[in-house]
């Protein structure tokens, strides 16, 4: 009876002795050594995956053998790092070992994708954008303005010039209204900053009237340094109530009707976004501006000048008086520079580059 009770209990050891070494030379000849990659493998991991999900997806793929995957579980159970990864979309590069794969899916560090929200862009575009990136899902399909800023969570709200545009990453699975909620936030924040630096004296009594006005300063210009001279003369027209006269705000009232050029009966439609018609600011912003234009309507810069036409090369010529600006508009839109009609009314301002 003992002989045989000690004949069992050696076989025992020896099953034990086998399944450990067994298992140890899995370890060595499969999870210690690189996954048979080639090239890079880019893996989704949705979210609410289980390890053993991982492992199953990675044996039928053939990058781990049945034995490795179910070893490769259990270690990982046994550290306590199995209820411990992340879903996203890993880069897995190749000489990656089954433990490297393990640190890559509990790091977090998932591929991030980009999307660049350009100054001057109005809603219309900005969705565009939105709607087009692939990476995005796409959760605000037919929805108008309104609805859209429902969805976000701003009900009642203009959507125009809410977004801050600047370059945004994020992972795969990334809803739109997420990627939109972040790019309202971050506006929030520049005007909210941008506001705590304005100078006394603005003809502005709120943060949005800052903004209207900052989407106004971008549109008109691309050049950082003019800015504060465009925000400076915009200040003086209003402060005079003298109508503001800006074309983008022609432009954004006629829409996508707009071909290009603006005509004389362009200046007269009869809408509140007019600002040849109407005086003060628009009702809201006409696009959105970056930091530069934001600083510029709070702090715009002092002087004299009213006017401002554009001289080329994407900057302006600025005027303080009309007669003065009428001899700029010869020079740079009408082109009248060797007109003797207008070459006398240019004459009396020598500093004017149309009298050169």
């Amino acid at each position: 009876m003992w002989k045989l009770l000690a004949i069992i209990l050696l076989n025992l050891l020896l099953l034990c002795a086998a399944a450990v070494g067994y298992g140890y030379w899995i370890y060595q000849e499969q999870l210690l050594k690189p996954l048979p990659l080639e090239n890079e493998l880019v893996y989704e991991l949705p979210p609410r995956t289980g390890l053993t999900q991982v492992a199953d997806d990675f044996q039928q793929r053939g990058l781990l053998t049945w034995p490795a995957a179910k070893l490769w579980v259990v270690l990982a159970r046994w550290n306590q790092q199995a209820t411990r990864i992340k879903s996203g979309e890993y880069a897995i590069s190749a000489g990656t070992t089954p433990q490297g794969l393990l640190n890559i899916l509990i790091s977090g560090q998932a591929i991030q994708y980009g999307l660049t929200i350009p100054e001057g862009l109005n809603f219309r575009e900005l969705m565009a954008l939105v709607r087009k990136h692939p990476k995005l899902e796409q959760t605000l399909t037919g929805l108008d303005d309104a609805g859209i800023m429902e969805k976000l969570g701003y009900g009642g709200e203009h959507p125009e010039g809410r977004f801050y545009p600047d370059t945004y990453h994020f992972p795969t699975r990334t809803t739109d209204v997420s990627f939109l909620q972040r790019a309202y936030r971050k506006m929030e924040q520049e005007l909210e900053d941008a506001w705590q630096q304005r100078v006394d004296g603005l003809p502005l009594k709120t943060p949005y009237e800052a903004l209207i006005l900052a989407s106004l300063v971008e549109k008109e210009t691309g050049d950082p340094a003019e800015r504060p001279q465009i925000a400076g003369v915009f200040v003086r027209r209003l402060q005079q109530n003298m109508l503001l006269q800006t074309d983008p705000t022609v432009i954004y009232a006629l829409g996508e009707a707009y071909d290009g050029n603006i005509r004389q009966a362009d200046l007269q439609v009869d809408n509140p976004y007019n600002t040849y018609r109407y005086g003060g600011l628009p009702p809201t912003p006409i696009a959105l501006p970056g930091r530069a234009a934001l600083l510029a309507a709070v702090q715009p810069k002092e002087g004299d000048t009213l006017f401002f036409v554009a001289s080329g090369n994407g900057q302006h010529y600025f005027s303080a008086n009309l007669a003065e600006h009428e001899c700029a508009v010869i020079q740079y839109q009408i082109k009248g520079k060797n007109n003797a009609r207008f070459r006398s009314r240019c004459q009396q301002y020598p500093q004017c580059a149309a009298c050169q």
